[in-house]
């Protein structure tokens, strides 16, 4: 199943990353909120991999902590950019907590 949401997780990455080059600006030219989305696409990518690198190596518990992680990090960060909702921000390092203990647990 793992493998799966790894597959979904980088072609979304990969398309909300294509929109955040060339289609963001229609909703936003503030430099700052252009970061932040390219950031959450950045961190969504790259945990992506990770994600599919646990999946292959079947490590269920950093699967789950890290496709959560992505979800609440990057997510809350793309919704931030496009709504404008400004307490999405408060969540985004729950989000950090999560990628990170979904590294420790391919550690442990």
């Amino acid at each position: 199943m793992f493998l799966r949401v790894a597959a979904l997780s980088g072609a979304s990455a990969v398309l909300l990353g294509a929109f955040g080059a060339h289609a963001l600006q229609r909703f936003t030219s503030d430099p700052k909120q252009l970061a932040t989305f390219a950031t959450a696409s950045h961190y969504h990518l790259l945990h992506s991999a990770v994600l599919l690198f646990a999946a292959q190596s079947r490590k269920a518990t950093s699967c789950a902590l890290l496709t959560a992680g992505i979800v609440v990090f990057s997510g809350s960060l793309y919704l931030l950019v496009l709504t404008q909702k400004k307490w999405l921000g408060a969540i985004t390092p729950i989000g950090g907590l999560l990628l990170t203990a979904g590294w420790a647990a391919l550690l442990l």
